[in-house]
């Protein structure tokens, strides 16, 4: 047997491994081996499809890591329509409903089960195989996320039993424990955080690149049938039956119900149990069951006639503020937080809400002492809605002059509503400031995360990202979850890190107000560490871009003492100093190119760096200041645009007489 074929085969038995675990970790919840097994196996997959990349197959779950990204999504009209639904805020309009059903259909009985909240998407297979994803857009054209949808875990890629072709509609949904994960993940690097648990999780499915959307641990369940060919069903009941037969991950629990009374009793039960649910709900949905009735009920032109949505209010419950307390962040930011005495809302025990700033907490007056109505936004994030009354001896609550954590004198700056230790040696940022420097982003540094910059901290092995680069092997294995191995793999990713381009290095500083793309202007722009320490205000001022709050910024972290000591301290450590970017000619100084469609041959990353390798720059919006469009195939709204704005546009042939 030839090296090709031993492949082909042990490819094939990986594969069913691998989608067999697969189900049982994320559809039945019952894992059957450890996770290194299953990455072992998938690595081992990996490597066999890109020795062979002909044995690459549309179920192969080496799909789900996320792949190259093709920054746009197509647009996709749906064969059935996927309609939404009407809502209902009383028990009586539950009864209002259920009285039309009963004028068409006397002997109509009906499903109730909760509604999730998420992202509505289609899943269409054909031959049993995953063929194609999109969201629900209009219900009548979404967008193709097939990329996005294959890292969802619980999305099988190919079904339990060859089927011709089916068609099935889901909600993708973050559970609550990665939402909070999230969130404050978000919080600590002093993002905004995604409000709710549905804006999170379309933001995550509509990424551009599918590996972030590998790392946001997103779900499904499926809870409709739109099409099938080759089964005949007859009821609602029967089709979520059947697809779970399938593979697919249905809505937790259904409940047929003879009569409407009986589907309110339901309701009424599944809003008692909705807070202690892993994941979000925004009510509960009435179904009729049976497909023929169903058909005869029919459609107005929004709402199917057959089911209704029972949409639950929030709950509200009153508490004391016992406490606010102080947290700083990565930038210095004074955070408050309001501490309560525990209240039971929607499910859990809430004794915490932030405060935001100096300017919310004025707002609404809230002191120490006060009984204050909370909720949970969103159901998930709680937050102080007002205060009911102040107690006899309060008094208006004003954020602390100095940090709790290192005693330093705290600023608010014009025009900002956040309070700020200035301190670089502040104890409460350096840990903040680690994670950042050692994050994928930035430094990414393999093995350097949280719980380990965490235990390196603790230890005091490190005190500053400069410490990282004097880590030994033999300092790290006696500590706890180190062992030789562990010790040579971050010794070996510490010294690799040296070697990235200037501009990581930048963003890595966490320099306030610049981000990815400004430290990479500003690498590109002055070439060394060196030039960009002794950059003026003006000169930085000149980068496209930047304005006088990130270019003065830069220029005061470059005049303190500290930083300058950092600096001089990962220069003697062998960090690269220098922007990597290789400039050809500056024959694109000064022009802007969007880039939309498919081009022939050339990714748009790449159409974007030999640009960028020519002196030119790319956006991301059509505008009077684009000089160039350059568009492949189903290029769309941005062709249109530049076209109306008489803005050139040019092919990938005249793009490569350009860059002769």
């Amino acid at each position: 047997m030839s090296e090709f074929e031993r492949s082909s085969e042990r490819a094939k038995e990986l594969r069913d491994l691998l989608n067999y675990h697969s189900h049982k970790y994320y559809v039945e919840d019952n894992p059957e081996i450890e996770d290194f097994e299953y990455d072992r196996m998938m690595r081992e997959l990996s490597d066999i499809e890109d020795k062979f990349p002909e044995l690459v197959t549309p179920d192969s779950p080496t799909r789900r890591v996320g792949g190259s990204a093709d920054g746009q999504f197509t647009p996709v009209e749906h064969a059935v329509r996927m309609e939404s639904l009407q809502d209902a805020f009383s028990l009586d309009e539950l009864r209002a409903f259920d009285k039309r059903v009963k004028e068409v259909e006397p002997n109509a009985t009906y499903v109730v089960e909760p509604k999730i909240d998420g992202l509505s998407v289609s899943l269409e297979y054909e031959n049993g195989v995953f063929k194609r994803g999109s969201t629900r857009g209009d219900g009548v054209i979404g967008e193709d996320v097939s990329a996005n949808l294959c890292t969802v875990g619980s999305i099988p890629l190919r079904l339990k039993r060859e089927l011709d072709e089916i068609e099935v509609r889901g909600e993708v949904y973050m559970p609550r424990e990665v939402f909070m994960k999230l969130v404050e993940q978000q919080e600590n690097n002093e993002e905004k955080p995604f409000k709710n648990p549905r804006n999170a999780a379309a933001g995550s499915l509509r990424q551009k690149d599918p590996k972030i959307t590998a790392k946001r641990h997103l779900d499904i369940f499926v809870f409709n049938i739109q099409r099938i060919n080759g089964k005949v069903l007859t009821g609602h009941k029967q089709s979520l039956d059947y697809i779970k037969e399938l593979g697919f991950k249905t809505i937790p629990f259904y409940t047929p119900c003879t009569n409407i009374e009986k589907a309110i009793k339901e309701v009424e039960r599944i809003g008692e149990i909705r807070g202690t649910l892993p994941f979000d709900i925004d009510g509960a949905v009435i179904k009729v069951d049976s497909f023929e009735h169903r058909e005869a009920l029919g459609s107005t032109s929004k709402f199917p006639k057959w089911a209704i949505a029972f949409k639950y209010p929030p709950e509200e419950k009153q508490t004391k503020v016992v406490d606010i307390e102080i947290n700083v962040g990565r930038t210095g930011v004074l955070t408050p937080t309001a501490v309560f005495e525990p209240v039971m809302v929607a499910g859990s025990l809430i004794s915490r809400a932030t405060l935001h700033n100096q300017d919310f907490i004025t707002e609404k007056d809230i002191r120490i002492g006060d009984t204050v109505t909370i909720r949970k936004a969103g159901d998930i994030i709680p937050e102080v809605l007002n205060v009911v009354e102040h107690s006899g001896s309060s008094l208006p609550y004003v954020m602390p002059s100095v940090c709790p954590s290192c005693g330093a004198k705290v600023v608010r700056e014009e025009g900002e509503a956040a309070v700020r230790c200035l301190n670089t040696d502040c104890p409460a940022q350096l840990l903040r400031n680690l994670i950042h420097f050692c994050s994928r982003d930035a430094m990414d540094i393999e093995g350097l995360g949280e719980s380990n910059i965490e235990l390196f901290v603790n230890s005091g092995l490190i005190k500053t990202p400069a410490d990282i680069y004097a880590l030994k092997q033999e300092q790290i294995v006696p500590l706890e979850r180190m062992a030789e191995q562990s010790a040579n793999n971050l010794v070996a990713a510490i010294n690799e890190s040296k070697k990235n381009d200037l501009s990581k290095l930048v963003f890595a500083l966490g320099i306030r107000h610049v981000g990815q793309k400004a430290a990479k202007l500003l690498s590109e722009r002055f070439g060394t560490m060196t030039a960009l320490m002794n950059a003026s205000f003006d000169e930085i001022m000149t980068i496209d871009g930047f304005g006088a709050i990130m270019a003065k910024s830069v220029v005061e972290y470059f005049n303190m003492p500290e930083s300058i000591e950092l600096i001089d301290k990962l220069m003697a450590a062998g960090l690269n100093m220098k922007s990597l970017k290789e400039v050809k000619d500056m024959r694109f100084a000064g022009k802007t190119f969007v880039l939309t469609g498919t081009l022939p041959t050339y990714k748009r990353s790449e159409a974007a760096e030999i640009i960028e390798s020519f002196g030119g720059k790319t956006a991301s919006s059509v505008s009077k200041k684009t000089d160039f469009v350059l568009a492949g195939e189903e290029a769309g709204s941005k062709l249109q645009k530049a076209n109306d704005l008489g803005i050139k546009v040019i092919s990938e042939d005249e793009f490569r007489e350009m860059i002769k």
